[in-house]
């Protein structure tokens, strides 16, 4: 496995725990279908949520969630409706969240959570 596959796979293992942490229910992991893959998809209170995931070892292309642009943000959101049309219910309420996951070189990760960019 590549380095930066790694990096990425490293990083949703702490954001999942981070959300399981938080008392979120983790539905899927790397779902796939033909259009894409989402990194996580869960549900907090009763609220959908499709998780984007961003990894980085340091901030020297700036923070991992930046790398998060309005085009991923636009195919996160079909990818969202492909997966809730797959589904046998529907939700309340549906939101995309973008995790951004630092992980230096000594400590723990850093995580920042931002909810409800699209």
């Amino acid at each position: 496995m590549a380095a930066k596959d790694e990096v990425g796979r490293y990083g949703e293992d702490v954001a999942e725990r981070y959300l399981r942490e938080l008392g979120w229910k983790v539905l899927a992991r790397n779902w796939r279908c033909r259009e894409g893959e989402l990194d996580l998809i869960a549900v907090d209170y009763d609220v959908l949520v499709a998780v984007e995931v961003k990894s980085r070892r340091s901030t020297n292309l700036g923070l991992p969630q930046e790398a998060v642009t309005s085009a991923k943000l636009a195919r996160v959101r079909r990818l969202t409706g492909a997966w809730l049309a797959a589904q046998d219910r529907s939700w309340p309420g549906v939101r995309i969240d973008v995790i951004g996951v630092l992980l230096p070189d000594a400590g723990a990760a850093r995580i920042e959570h931002l909810r409800g960019v699209a």
